[in-house]
């Protein structure tokens, strides 16, 4: 991930991480690469649903964000009550979630009104020969790992009542797509 953080997705995890404020919670969580990019003034809970992630992201948590408050959990089925938190946040990871429309929609119900989503995702190209071969690296990275290369879940955002959409960006070929959102009143 750390070449990938470089030489596609740049800064990104600083962007989605410097917009979050209040009560966070962190869709997978992995092994903590968010970790260094939140405000101080971010009370973080986060959630993973592998454990062997989870424990890496733990230890990178004791020394860069010891109050952080790091859990299992599956993105299908958040264990929290509505309107829990006011910033949700999700990198690199929709790509992998199963249904990622029940995850969206998860994260919709634990965010308060006025609350801020932040999505970022390798998505399809803009260029068709790219599009292409995005195509071809399913027929192998679907079965072998759950990833999607050709998922933009971001796009139901877009147009939907729930949501304003306050900033969208897309670059890289178009292969990178980050968004903040606020959910209505």
């Amino acid at each position: 991930m750390n070449f990938l953080d470089r030489v596609l997705f740049r800064d990104t995890r600083s962007w989605i991480c410097s917009r979050a404020t209040g009560e966070v919670l962190e869709i997978a969580v992995g092994t903590g690469l968010n970790l260094d990019h939140y405000p101080e003034r971010t009370a973080l809970t986060g959630i993973e649903l592998s454990p062997d992630m989870l424990a890496r992201g733990r230890t990178r948590a004791e020394s860069v964000m010891p109050d952080a408050n790091l859990m299992l959990g599956n993105a299908h089925g958040l264990e929290f009550p509505d309107a829990s938190f006011d910033t949700v946040v999700c990198t690199f990871s929709l790509c992998a979630i199963p249904s990622p429309d029940v995850a969206l929609a998860e994260m919709t119900r634990v965010l308060r009104p006025g609350g801020t989503l932040l999505l970022a995702d390798h998505v399809p190209s803009s260029l068709r020969v790219v599009r292409w071969l995005q195509r071809l690296v399913e027929l192998v990275s679907i079965p072998v790992g759950g990833e999607h290369f050709l998922r933009r879940p971001s796009l139901a955002l877009v147009g939907d009542d729930t949501f304003t959409v306050e900033d969208i960006e897309r670059f890289n070929l178009g292969l990178v797509e980050r968004l903040q959102a606020r959910k209505r009143l």
